[in-house]
């Protein structure tokens, strides 16, 4: 009889990841609970995201716009839309290892 032990712990982890992406909402930009939780915690360690981009797409500035409106504050807006899009492409984060977690 063959061992099927590896392909089961693949499907249990594809089943963990699909768990730990959010369901279809009316909004699709709305944050996922866990992101929400992360980002109000208020000992949550953070770290610098630096990356290159293109000035024509003028994110800076709009950042500056959305936080003028809104009160949230520059690193949260880059988090919660970046955390949006890797979720919707499959990448959820394993909120299981000690680096995602808060202190």
């Amino acid at each position: 009889m063959p061992d099927h032990s590896h392909h089961v712990r693949l499907l249990r982890s594809l089943a963990d990841a699909l768990e730990a992406q959010s369901d279809p909402a009316d909004d699709p930009f709305a944050p996922h609970p866990n992101t929400q939780t992360i980002l109000s915690t208020r000992h949550t360690s953070r770290s610098q995201l630096n990356y290159a981009v293109p000035e024509a797409l003028q994110l800076q500035q709009r950042i500056r716009r959305y936080n003028a409106d809104t009160g949230i504050q520059h690193g949260d807006i880059v988090a919660l839309a970046l955390d949006a899009f890797l979720r919707a492409k499959g990448y959820p984060p394993d909120l299981t290892t000690p680096k995602a977690e808060t202190t």
